[in-house]
């Protein structure tokens, strides 16, 4: 899943260039490059679908050389994910109708990767064998208030446990008590299932969407395809495939897991990975002096210096024509100064 725009990594991540394109580390890959690196020791390129919009088509056939064409499925416009996993599902149906998959976002990090492999394995493997949907929870090592949670019934199968609860972000208090109890997991966002499973889920629980593809099932894999995608698109609800289906169903299994996993979804996520000095302040690619300053995070181009004098806890960063100096702790007001911004200035370029 290739097509959101990192709203919450603004000035960096982009309407023209979101964060799966992005190399944040210096590694020489994009995130997006990374994840499907990171697949491809476990499955041939082939096998690989890249679902995003249709205005990335050309930067992610220019990031993915090895990826065919035709492995690019292409949405008109941002219906979340329940519909994006339906598009893919049924093309896949179209190529493989005994099709097990994993769907995965693009712009995740994963620290050990062997042991996510091993995962995905593990997983596919169980997906084969049982009509369920299934998805990875990791072990938390912190009251985390940015993660969903997943509540475990008590019996297990090795790493994997049927679902007891979905919970959205929880406060600190409530994250603390989830933490010390043991019996939950933060939701990874990354899924299992056969195709067949899959389908039969929509077809019960999302029939509003699932009647728009199931109208087109000769046309998937098709020259046909990209009109009728456009044509039944757009009136698909904006949705998400955890509230669509999985709080929702019956058959949901979490597999355990623990695997240096974020979803590198704030500015705040990205402090906590990097490499930070004494006083606990990160700087990524550009050079940075801090005088009476912590717990900050500097990220600007390479050919900048930043100095810092008497802040803490901010995050600075400059990319482009836009500079951002805002409090790491009020990072999630960042998605509305990009709405201010277009509705202030009306200048586009700006976000």
């Amino acid at each position: 899943m290739s097509g959101g725009i990192g709203s919450r990594f603004w000035p960096a991540s982009r309407t023209s260039l979101p964060k799966q394109f992005l190399d944040f580390f210096g590694t020489g890959k994009s995130l997006l490059q990374q994840t499907v690196d990171r697949f491809r020791r476990v499955l041939p390129a082939e096998n690989i679908y890249i679902v995003t919009n249709q205005k990335y088509k050309e930067l992610t056939m220019s990031q993915l050389p090895e990826i065919n064409e035709n492995q690019i499925l292409l949405e008109p416009q941002r219906r979340n994910t329940a519909p994006c996993i339906a598009f893919a599902a049924n093309r896949i149906l179209a190529v493989n109708s005994k099709a097990n998959i994993v769907v995965a976002p693009s712009d995740h990090l994963i620290l050990k990767e062997a042991d996510f492999l091993d995962c995905i394995r593990e997983g596919l493997d169980f997906v084969a064998l049982n009509n369920v949907l299934l998805t990875i929870g990791i072990k938390p090592n912190r009251p985390e208030t940015g993660y969903g949670y997943i509540q475990l019934e008590a019996q297990k199968q090795g790493n994997i446990s049927k679902v007891k609860t979905f919970t959205e972000k929880p406060n600190a208090e409530l994250a603390r008590v989830f933490l010390e109890s043991r019996e939950f997991l933060w939701n990874s966002g990354i899924f299992m299932w056969n195709v067949q499973t899959i389908l039969s889920a929509f077809d019960e629980l999302l029939p509003e969407i699932a009647s728009r593809f199931n109208a087109g099932q000769t046309y998937f894999n098709t020259p046909q395809e990209t009109e009728f995608i456009n044509n039944i698109f757009p009136a698909c609800p904006n949705i998400s495939i955890d509230y669509g289906i999985l709080e929702k169903a019956s058959n949901v299994y979490v597999q355990s897991a623990d695997f240096g996993w974020s979803d590198l979804g704030t500015w705040g996520s990205l402090h906590d990975l990097s490499p930070k000095d004494e006083n606990n302040n990160a700087v990524l690619k550009c050079d940075a002096l801090f005088y009476e300053s912590k717990n900050n995070l500097v990220s600007l181009p390479p050919d900048k210096l930043v100095v810092l004098q008497k802040m803490d806890g901010y995050i600075v960063a400059e990319s482009g024509n836009v500079l951002m100096i805002c409090k790491m702790e009020n990072e999630q007001e960042i998605r509305q100064f990009v709405i201010d911004t277009q509705l202030k200035t009306g200048n586009d370029d700006y976000i």
